[in-house]
């Protein structure tokens, strides 16, 4: 086990035990609706302490700048807290050595453990009492499933739409070589070819690749392929038992479709070694043809490229991979992330109430386009961004939301809409329990071999499964 996991959860017993030891009420008994500003009947004292990891200010100046935007905006006086490194383990830490916050904004993997720890306050009486968070245009109701526990209770209300990941193709040089958008891995192949073989970029030079992902820290992102197998990535339960697919025979074709690539040199040789950052240069810069990455990222990308030339025929397309036997597409959908009140939060109702809020026109400008007068300049309700927020492109911890009455008053970067669309039709989430970490370093061990033919691919699957078999990681 790593001692990144034995500190996680040497911290996660002396929360618990913290926790047990604060006051802050029965958790079994939810809260009364949160009562909204300026309403006498919230008898707390309206502030709030508040730990985020992506939310708030870019800059320690500009978290200050952000804590006086919501008193502005909501009269709490809250303090805005967001470690710049290590978030997970300074939260645990924070909390397991006796400290209370209001609020926390976690993953749902994260609140799944919490929950489990029993240190959370369930919110369905609130979210059902509340106008706004029950209202579908704000929060669909078919999302809430995403963020049930075991127990079919709600301990987290989301911070903002997570997307999913996909294939991201040059869709300009697909038109540019004759050719159609690939639903196959034979099409798949013979596109990604074309692309490494017939000179896409036009100076007249063998420097491009069909294909390229990430290998650092972990190989990613793959789904997409898998799809063609009907494989889920990360666990699934069959029979009661736990599974990772990548692992099981069904996964073999996939690996050895991936080897063929790279022995034919469609794949990025070095992409072993490749980051996400140097996976996008080579996307922008025209050495690659695909990578397989976020739907945000297909705004980012074209919108990087517009930037550097107006004139620019670039244009990234997100695809929705490969259908199964079944003929349905797989995509992966990411982890939501949520807001969390502890069970000795010293002021939950204002907890929620903000969470409400968070919700709102001026709640989703906040977290998104960022501050007034900061980030961007309200000349008589139109909105300006000023060299700052066009800087911050528009994320101070929401760059999407789900709240329909509220529209991006700078539209959608282009082909965003479109990635989206894939991801709430195809993508789902996957199962990451507590030990995905030690999981997931055997199958990138092995999944690398098997696409580099360091190992057959059979080989590869066999050695990876009995290895999760002997960590005791699968059933």
């Amino acid at each position: 086990m790593s001692k990144k996991m034995l500190s996680s959860m040497a911290a996660m017993t002396l929360l618990v035990g913290a926790l047990s030891g604060c006051g802050g009420g029965d958790s079994s008994k939810p809260q009364d609706q949160a009562a909204k500003p300026g309403d006498t009947a919230n008898k707390e004292e309206r502030t709030l302490r508040v730990m985020a990891n992506v939310i708030g200010g870019k800059t320690p100046e500009e978290n200050t700048q952000f804590e006086q935007e919501v008193k502005r905006l909501t009269g709490i006086t809250v303090k805005w807290e967001k470690p710049s490194a290590d978030y997970d383990q300074k939260m645990l830490a924070a909390i397991s050595s006796g400290e209370k916050f209001d609020l926390l904004q976690v993953s749902k993997e994260k609140m799944n453990i919490l929950m489990e720890q029993g240190v959370l306050q369930p919110l369905d009486a609130q979210i059902k009492a509340s106008k706004t968070l029950s209202d579908p245009n704000v929060l669909p109701t078919g999302e809430w499933e995403q963020v049930k526990a075991k127990d079919g209770k709600i301990y987290g209300v989301f911070t903002k739409f997570q997307g999913g990941t996909m294939p991201i193709i040059r869709e300009d040089w697909v038109q540019k070589l004759g050719l159609k958008d690939p639903n196959t891995l034979d099409e798949y192949y013979n596109v990604l070819k074309a692309f490494k073989e017939k000179d896409p970029d036009g100076n007249g030079k063998a420097d491009t690749y069909g294909l390229t992902f990430s290998g650092k820290p972990d190989l990613y992102e793959l789904q997409g392929f898998f799809s063609a197998a009907g494989l889920k990535q990360r666990y699934v339960v069959q029979d009661g038992k736990k599974v990772v697919p990548y692992a099981t025979d069904a996964a073999v074709p996939v690996w050895q479709w991936l080897n063929k690539l790279y022995k034919e040199g469609i794949i990025d040789p070095d992409f072993v070694n490749n980051d996400t950052g140097k996976m996008r240069n080579l996307f922008l810069g025209d050495r690659a043809g695909m990578i397989t990455y976020w739907d945000a990222w297909v705004g980012t990308l074209n919108s990087t490229r517009l930037q550097q030339d107006p004139n620019t025929k670039f244009q990234a397309k997100g695809l929705p991979g490969v259908p199964g036997p079944d003929g349905k597409y797989m995509l992966r959908r990411g982890d939501p992330d949520v807001w969390i009140i502890p069970v000795n939060a010293p002021h939950p109702k204002t907890a929620f109430e903000f969470i409400e809020w968070w919700h709102s026109k001026d709640g989703i400008t906040l977290g998104s386009i960022g501050i007034k007068d900061v980030d961007y300049k309200d000349n008589g309700g139109k909105l300006e961004l000023t060299e700052q927020g066009k800087a911050h492109a528009q994320d101070h911890g929401t760059p999407f939301w789900y709240n329909k009455n509220v529209p991006n008053p700078f539209g959608l970067l282009p082909g965003v809409k479109e990635a989206q669309e894939l991801v709430v039709k195809y993508a789902t989430l996957e199962q990451t329990p507590s030990n995905w970490a030690d999981a997931n370093k055997i199958i990138n061990t092995y999944g690398i071999k098997a696409i580099t033919g360091e190992l057959p691919a059979a080989d590869a699957v066999k050695k990876m499964r009995d290895e999760l078999k002997a960590q005791k990681l699968i059933d």
